[in-house]
């Protein structure tokens, strides 16, 4: 007789439950659902990415700047878990991208960042002594191949998506998002719809000071994230 699911088989990384289950990463999970709301939308144009900023406490200082940031000129992250797992990884995804661009004086390309940033995310689901990084990615961004919007979980697995929603709420969001997205969208209709779907499923509303957006244009190739009185004036367009 196997005892209870779950028994012991949580108490270390390297040990597997009888039915196949890592529990240790599915608790990294649970701290990935249990973050701050951050959502990804892929145009034609170019990528929108658009995050919840939660305050701490009344008398903090303003953290905006944080959950959406910039890896390289073409490509942001947002995230949702731990921040100073974030933090980590967001590091190194800018050393990644600095190295590719002095070895080969180009840009790096959206998935293969995604894929170093697994390797580490792997690594730390088969050793002892570690934990999984309790953090998921979104990272968004414009290379050669066009517009790519991929979800990085704790797992180490990667997946590209038209839209996603990652974090409190983001079951409820992705079914927003699926019934209002097309694949023609134009990126100001995307921007619009991640305000409107945001604005929709977090408790009392949005307001300037506790959501950030940023977009990357296909044109241009440049991140770039929208100042608080243009986030202002979404807000009040969709009421």
């Amino acid at each position: 007789m196997f005892p209870p699911t779950g028994m012991g088989y949580d108490r270390a990384i390297t040990i597997w439950s009888p039915d196949g289950r890592l529990y240790q990463v599915e608790y990294a999970m649970e701290a990935v659902r249990r973050g701050s709301l951050t959502l990804g939308i892929k145009t034609e144009e170019g990528i929108v990415l658009a995050a919840e900023v939660r305050s701490i406490a009344l008398l903090e200082e303003s953290n905006r700047g944080y959950k959406i940031v910039a890896v390289d000129d073409h490509i942001g992250v947002s995230f949702s878990g731990w921040f100073s797992d974030a933090r980590v990884l967001i590091d190194r995804a800018r050393y990644y991208a600095q190295v590719h661009r002095l070895l080969y004086d180009e840009l790096i390309e959206v998935e293969l960042l995604a894929r170093r940033i697994c390797d580490i995310l792997q690594l730390y689901t088969q050793h002892g002594g570690v934990r999984p990084f309790g953090v998921a990615l979104l990272i968004g961004g414009v290379d050669f191949t066009g517009p790519q919007l991929i979800y990085v979980e704790p797992s180490g697995t990667y997946y590209k998506f038209l839209a996603h929603a990652i974090g409190t709420g983001a079951e409820e969001l992705r079914g927003l998002l699926e019934k209002s997205y097309k694949r023609e969208i134009h990126l100001d209709e995307a921007v619009t719809l991640a305000i409107r779907s945001l604005n929709k499923v977090i408790e009392g509303g949005l307001k300037a000071e506790n959501i950030e957006v940023a977009i990357i244009e296909k044109e241009t190739m440049k991140f770039r994230k929208l100042e608080r009185e243009e986030i202002r004036e979404l807000i009040e367009k969709v009421g």
